[in-house]
């Protein structure tokens, strides 16, 4: 395969060869006019010339607007793009293909996959995307729209199954937890996939994550007794904390004595109160513990 790259075309200002094609014009009439009144051939095959001269400086008219270029093949060779927005002339015998160079957006269909730890899911991924090789994009890829959007789902897939959905422990990055770590790496993927169609990938993201329908109310559960988990640990460091912090301060201010037995008598009954998640009902002691 021949790989072409973009280069600038040969193009002149339009109004510069209106005026030349006024001239071939005024020039065929000049000749016309006298070879039909009196029938020479001297004149009238001059004027033909003359008219063909006009018609082949017309047809290499041609407007850019902003944002677009003219992708130019002389009988099949690429001659060059025309990127500057206004009135042009180019070679007339130059078929001139208009590529549009603005941002455009993808948004991928949502697809379902496995992620890393093979669980089904949903995703899905918005792309914002550019032309900014008009040869590639025209020569090297046979639709570069469609090319575009069969590789973001590919890469999309791929990405899916490098990440778990929600990573058990804090070390290991997900889908869930790390959004701008997963962008970063589907733009990068993606943008490796589309260099050969001359597609630059501004931008892409996930739109849409979600455990599949039929493993979703599982995953719930697990989610939620993982919350639980990790709130009672929290809670229990807390109340150990504020009960290691109560028999500092009873030893320190010397208000009562505690032999091992009462201290631990105080743990268990603050930790009971500290950590339960109902409330406690307080029990007065006016005895001892012997």
């Amino acid at each position: 395969m021949v790989n072409v790259t973009e280069k600038k075309a040969v193009a002149f200002p339009g109004l510069f060869f209106v005026l030349i094609a006024l001239v071939l014009a005024a020039t065929t009439l000049a000749f016309f006019i006298p070879g039909v009144e009196t029938e020479n051939p001297a004149f009238l095959i001059p004027s033909v010339l003359w008219f063909l001269a006009t018609m082949l400086v017309s047809v290499g008219f041609f407007i850019n607007a902003p944002n677009e270029a003219k992708v130019l093949t002389v009988f099949g060779t690429y001659t060059g793009t025309v990127r500057d927005s206004g009135f042009w002339w180019a070679n007339p015998l130059a078929t001139k293909k208009k590529l549009s160079l603005r941002i455009r957006n993808f948004s991928s269909e949502q697809i379902k996959v496995n992620d890393l730890h093979g669980n089904p899911i949903e995703i899905a991924a918005v792309v914002v995307w550019q032309v900014t090789d008009t040869a590639k994009a025209s020569f090297d890829v046979d639709a570069f729209e469609s090319f575009v959007t069969v590789q973001s789902e590919t890469a999309l897939r791929a990405l899916a199954s490098e990440f778990p959905y929600d990573a058990q422990d804090e070390v290991r990055s997900s889908l869930r937890s790390n959004p701008t770590e997963v962008a970063t790496l589907l733009k990068t993927q993606l943008q490796a996939r589309l260099d050969l169609s001359g597609v630059t990938v501004l931008e892409a993201r996930l739109t849409h994550l979600a455990y599949a329908p039929e493993i979703a109310h599982a995953m719930l559960r697990r989610q939620q007794a993982q919350a639980i988990v990790a709130a009672r640990s929290k809670i229990v460091e807390g109340a150990v904390a504020m009960v290691q912090g109560a028999l500092q301060a009873l030893a320190d201010r010397n208000i009562v004595t505690l032999d091992e037995e009462r201290k631990a008598a105080m743990v268990n009954n603050l930790l009971v109160a500290l950590v339960s998640d109902k409330d406690s009902q307080p029990i007065i002691n006016t005895g001892s513990l012997y």
